[in-house]
């Protein structure tokens, strides 16, 4: 034929189990738009699949996927004593942190979320959402999961009005409860908030509209059961925060239970806000 070898290929052969693995991959990709191929690989893994993360890699650019991330600055650690990267938590209910986060909904009006976070564990611990908080609400929040996960050594927040009022402050010295206040205009030493910040605005808030309170709290509601119980965290080994808890906790049994302070003894009234 005049035609040389050089020349010649063999027609690939279709691989069914990589199409069906591409499928699975664009089925993740539709309900996760944020997710890159590592956490995709290891929900992958959950759902039975035998795949390392170099096939998923490579199957990842044939698909031509791809989640765009800004490149920040870095800032100063700052000198605060109270910053996450000073007094770090060793255990569950060690350190939590909490904060507020700002969104609208539809109609222009204001949803205020406040997020509770165990720091070692990475678990959500609440993603309360209403039209505004003061601090009888915050206080409100904190005496419902004081009784669910017990109480914490330590909390850090910033030095918003609702956390720095001087009840809040009392209710939470007569909790044994240590209050730990960075400094301000330096929101990264309170770093672990910032992130869970990051992560629920990147994969949710940016991307959906609420038109009311309650479809904003359910929607809310059922992203962070996901995010404890289905996303895995890069920063605890591709585990999710509910399955560290629970691995953490069988080696070590479960933390000791302290109630918190009742209000009642405190004449505090959570009920007038």
């Amino acid at each position: 034929m005049k035609q040389p070898r050089s020349t010649q290929r063999y027609r690939p052969r279709e691989n069914l189990f990589e199409r069906t693995l591409v499928a699975e991959i664009l089925k993740l990709v539709r309900e996760h738009p944020r997710y890159g191929y590592r956490r995709t690989t290891m929900l992958l893994r959950q759902a039975g699949w035998q795949v390392n993360h170099k096939r998923i890699y490579r199957l990842w650019r044939q698909e031509g996927l791809k989640v765009p991330r800004k490149q920040r600055k870095k800032r100063r650690l700052g000198h605060s004593e109270n910053a996450c990267h000073r007094l770090r938590a060793e255990s569950p209910n060690h350190v939590w942190s909490y904060d507020f986060l700002h969104e609208r909904s539809e109609d222009g009006r204001p949803l205020k979320l406040l997020t509770v976070v165990d720091e070692f564990t990475r678990r959500s611990l609440t993603i309360e959402v209403r039209r505004s908080f003061t601090h009888l609400d915050v206080i409100d929040t904190l005496i419902g999961l004081f009784h669910r996960w017990g109480t914490p050594r330590y909390i850090r927040s910033d030095n918003g009005p609702e956390l720095i009022a001087e009840k809040l402050r009392e209710w939470l010295t007569a909790s044994q409860v240590g209050t730990l206040y960075i400094e301000p205009g330096a929101p990264w030493e309170n770093g672990y908030s910032e992130s869970f910040h990051s992560r629920l605005r990147d994969e949710l808030l940016n991307g959906e509209l609420f038109y009311s309170l309650q479809e904003a709290q359910m929607v809310v509601e059922d992203w962070r059961r996901e995010y404890n119980e289905r996303r895995p965290h890069s920063s605890l080994g591709y585990q999710t925060p509910a399955a560290y808890a629970a691995r953490f906790q069988a080696n070590s049994g479960p933390p000791a239970l302290r109630p918190p302070e009742s209000l009642d003894r405190m004449n505090i009234n959570p009920g007038l806000s």
